[in-house]
């Protein structure tokens, strides 16, 4: 085990080797990547820039995610067709229960950026990093969206 997620970017910079600072963007998912996503930056000298993802929880039941939705131009909405089905809801109405974490998504963009747009990530290498994965539906989300961004590799 790690003491802290300090040691665990230390770590994390040590195994990913030698990147190229200028075809690469390190990009955390807050809050408990940043810091990881930092101390690989630190070792890397590659740009730090964050995803931003927002669970869009079911109507009934908020905790449990229908899909999420990723900061962008445009937002990426990715669905929890299971669920989603199971629930009856189709992609227009998922749509619209994410457009309501929008407003949480700018908010979020500004705290951690003032405003910044997002770097570009067209034909460089994407390093997403978090401090964990749980269900792993952040992250899918997270890498759906760097495909639409056309990272050349996550």
């Amino acid at each position: 085990m790690l003491k802290d997620r300090s040691e665990a970017g230390k770590a994390l910079a040590e195994r990913l080797g030698p990147l190229d600072p200028a075809q690469t963007v390190i990009l955390a998912l807050p809050r408990g990547g940043v810091p990881v996503a930092a101390e690989i930056c630190k070792v890397t000298h590659a740009p730090l820039d964050v995803i931003l993802v927002r669970k869009i929880g079911a109507p009934i039941q908020p905790e449990l995610a229908v899909g999420a939705i990723v900061d962008g131009d445009p937002p990426e909405i990715v669905v929890n067709s299971e669920v989603a089905a199971a629930l009856g809801l189709n992609r227009k109405q998922i749509e619209m229960l994410g457009a309501l974490e929008l407003p949480e998504l700018r908010r979020r963009r500004d705290q951690y950026l003032s405003g910044r747009k997002p770097l570009p990530l067209a034909g460089k290498v994407a390093v997403l990093v978090d401090d964990g994965i749980a269900t792993g539906a952040t992250a899918r989300a997270a890498i759906a969206a760097l495909k639409h961004r056309k990272a050349a590799r996550i």
